[in-house]
């Protein structure tokens, strides 16, 4: 099996800053893209930041001259730095990977989700 475990949620002031990690672990063989999504509150899931195992990466347009992804291959980690974050950026934050595992001697595809972590930014 696979998971995937997310940290560094909570609660920060508008203008604050505050990085969500995202370490995966168990049987796998390589992980491709390494993607970050949010659920504000009453409202559905959305797209914030992606990277693929090479570095590329994509951002969304709210977030992208404030937020950073970025991976640690090695340690099959992904990062969310996030700055000057405003009350619209409250919500529950989802990383998400998908790639091969290698299970029973077998290769099958893998996607997997971490347990979302809450970030409230108020003051």
């Amino acid at each position: 099996q696979v998971q995937l475990v997310e940290s560094g949620g909570g609660l920060v002031q508008p203008g604050g800053s505050l990085r969500l990690s995202c370490a995966a672990s168990g049987s796998i063989f390589s992980i491709n893209a390494m993607t970050w999504y949010r659920q504000p509150p009453g409202k559905q899931r959305e797209l914030v930041a992606a990277i693929t195992s090479g570095g590329t990466t994509n951002l969304a347009d709210a977030v992208k001259a404030r937020f950073t992804i970025s991976r640690d291959n090695a340690k099959n980690t992904v990062y969310l730095q996030m700055h000057n974050l405003t009350p619209e950026d409250t919500a529950v934050y989802y990383c998400n990977a998908d790639g091969i595992q290698l299970s029973r001697g077998a290769f099958r595809s893998l996607e997997v989700w971490g347990q979302g972590n809450l970030v409230t930014v108020s003051s």
